[in-house]
């Protein structure tokens, strides 16, 4: 049963602890308002500023999962404190560990302050949990995808338009790598995890993959130099860093190009498209 006493004053009080700077906003100079502002919640979470500002009146109807989950990982709860936000909505926590969706707001505050390069946050299976503006002009909004389809290496097998920012001359390597990688999640989760899900799902659905999964290769990394094919600023090549959450295995993924090359000048140019709104059609990602 929902608590929404408890939940208002829990809203309230976290929503009163954030600063700006703690979840990537600016801080005017005529700044009154003690931590963020209703209508500031209510658009990292997704939401109205009518829905958002109700649940701190006590007022409206039980939130969904969905919806908690959104304004946890909109204020930047640690798994505690979400965990703690569920009950009080009446609902069971979600899983921890692996299976967590929930990303870490240490990882977060890293991700809010990568402004000027492409970034993203993937689960081990390549599911796209948030992207920085230059990421979504780079490759395309990969947060839109829904089940299976979330996950790159699914995607790599069953959407012809996720090979298309790659040169087709790499599309054999990161055929081998998806299936390796996935042979490799699969082994350390167990036949009930949602990696071997996929695993049935793709023997099923592509020749391709039962071709590279018949061959049991494992262990092939992604290159340090990854190459990128866009529509607006032409080829890139792009060097990854990537700082993983030991707790969910989720993966921080920041794509940089060496200072004074020609790829720095195009992600220069992505900046300006992201400013503007641009989307890369494509879906792709190595």
């Amino acid at each position: 049963m929902i608590d929404r006493p408890g939940l208002a004053h829990f809203l309230r009080t976290r929503r009163e602890a954030l600063q700006p700077e703690d979840v990537g906003l600016f801080r005017g100079a005529r700044r009154r308002t003690s931590g963020l502002r209703r209508e500031e919640v209510a658009a990292l979470c997704h939401m109205s500023t009518d829905y958002y500002s109700r649940l701190e009146r006590e007022k409206g109807p039980q939130p969904s999962e969905q919806m908690v989950a959104a304004i946890a990982q909109g204020m930047h709860l640690s798994t505690d404190e979400r965990d703690h936000l569920f009950r009080l909505a009446g609902h069971r926590p979600p899983e921890r560990g692996t299976a967590s969706e929930h990303v870490s707001p240490g990882m977060l505050r890293i991700l809010d302050r990568l402004t000027d390069t492409p970034a993203e946050v993937v689960t081990e299976l390549g599911e796209t949990l948030r992207q920085t503006p230059q990421g979504v002009a780079l490759v395309g909004d990969l947060m839109r995808f829904t089940g299976p389809a979330r996950s790159i290496g699914y995607r790599w097998f069953t959407d012809p338009d996720a090979r298309g920012i790659h040169l087709e001359e790499d599309h054999e390597f990161y055929s081998r790598m998806y299936a390796a990688g996935l042979r490799a999640i699969a082994a350390q989760r167990g036949p009930t995890s949602r990696a071997a899900g996929y695993v049935e799902l793709l023997r099923a659905e592509s020749a391709e993959f039962r071709e590279y999964w018949d061959r049991h290769e494992i262990g092939i990394r992604p290159r340090d130099l990854k190459r990128y094919v866009h529509p607006e600023v032409g080829l890139l090549e792009l060097t990854c860093q990537v700082l993983t959450d030991a707790e969910t295995s989720h993966s921080l993924l920041v794509y940089t190009a060496v200072p004074g090359s020609e790829s720095a000048e195009k992600l220069q140019l992505l900046g300006v498209l992201a400013r503007a709104g641009t989307r890369y059609p494509g879906a792709g990602r190595g």
